[in-house]
């Protein structure tokens, strides 16, 4: 375990960004067409952007993480291969690297791990093994799996990935200045971290909170009892993001850089995926719609606000996409 995790600097989150040149895209920020609750034609009290990283090269910010962690181990620390723990982004994240970098590359996933992402993982080179949820989250937790070769790259608490993370910061700054509050899908927190990393030097005026579902929302029991609380967890469409706890290592990193966690419902997140697809032709995970989904919850509540959504991943099956689109819950 790290206990001596940091949050990256400004310096290391722009070195990533040089780093990530021509690997990770730049993602548009583009305004949510919607009408809330209240009548025809009524606009909602808040503007929302939405951050589209559904669009990079594995569907899913992952990325960024992945592909600086990986290049900063350097080529002596990645001969023997890599691995990760992941549900599915993450690990086609590093799957993706290693291909490019021509080393091999495992992935531990839990066995909820949807068809898709483990195809994805598949067709990019990775090996996948699969395990029952508790011994998936004891690798994350130990940040080893005994037996395996190979460098580890942690999919949360690791400076580096948060670093790669964070090169979303830079980008929402640049492209929306006056930007005032950010809305990230709570997984474990390297991707809100990341990005508060970044505006904490860049917009100090911006809060980020997480996002989660009531199926589990570790985030908003602890902040609410000041300490790390476990929580009942319920697998649910929105695989990527949630767990019954908050890695204890990044306790102190969440609790000085996030403003929050805003939780919502599954129907809540399904309706945010069908008003993607159906405004803008997004195609977003459960995880994904789950910042826009609070965000339309919030809006009416902040007149006047700028509010981005982190829409983190696109990796969906597509007989949930098409329940949703129809109008269910899956």
């Amino acid at each position: 375990m790290s206990s001596d995790l940091r949050a990256p600097t400004l310096g290391e989150i722009r070195a990533a960004r040089e780093r990530l040149e021509g690997i990770a895209l730049r993602t548009p920020l583009l305004r949510l067409e919607w009408e809330p609750p209240g009548g025809a034609g009524s606009r909602p009290a808040a503007e929302i952007y939405l951050k589209l990283e559904n669009l990079q090269p594995i569907g899913s910010f992952k990325l960024r993480g992945a592909a600086n962690a990986m290049l900063q181990g350097g080529p002596e620390r990645l001969a023997g291969g890599v691995y990760t723990a992941s549900a599915g982004n993450m690990a086609q994240g590093v799957a993706w690297s290693a291909r490019r970098l021509g080393v091999g590359a495992t992935a531990i996933v839990p066995d909820h791990a949807p068809a898709t992402k483990l195809a994805a993982i598949e067709r990019l080179g990775g090996t996948v093994v699969k395990v029952p949820f508790e011994r998936w989250w004891q690798v994350i937790a130990e940040h080893r799996y005994p037996g395996m070769a190979g460098l580890f790259i942690h999919p949360v608490s690791d400076t580096a990935v948060m670093a790669g993370n964070g090169t979303i910061g830079l980008e929402i700054f640049e492209d929306l200045p006056g930007v005032d509050l950010v809305l990230v899908p709570f997984g474990g927190g390297g991707l809100s971290c990341g990005i508060a990393a970044a505006l904490r030097e860049l917009r100090p005026a911006a809060a980020v909170q997480g996002c989660e579902v009531t199926t589990a929302s570790p985030l908003a029991a602890s902040l609410a009892a000041g300490a790390p609380r476990t929580v009942e967890y319920q697998p649910s469409f929105v695989d990527g993001i949630g767990g019954k706890a908050l890695l204890p290592e990044m306790w102190p990193l969440v609790s000085s850089l996030l403003a929050g966690s805003q939780v919502v419902s599954l129907a809540a997140v399904a309706a945010a995926v069908r008003l993607l697809a159906e405004r803008h032709r997004v195609i977003a995970e459960g995880a994904g719609a789950t910042a826009v989904a609070a965000a339309m919850a919030l809006a009416a509540t902040v007149p006047g606000r700028k509010i981005v959504c982190i829409v983190s991943g696109g990796n969906i099956d597509n007989a949930k996409l098409a329940t949703i689109l129809a109008g269910g819950v899956p």
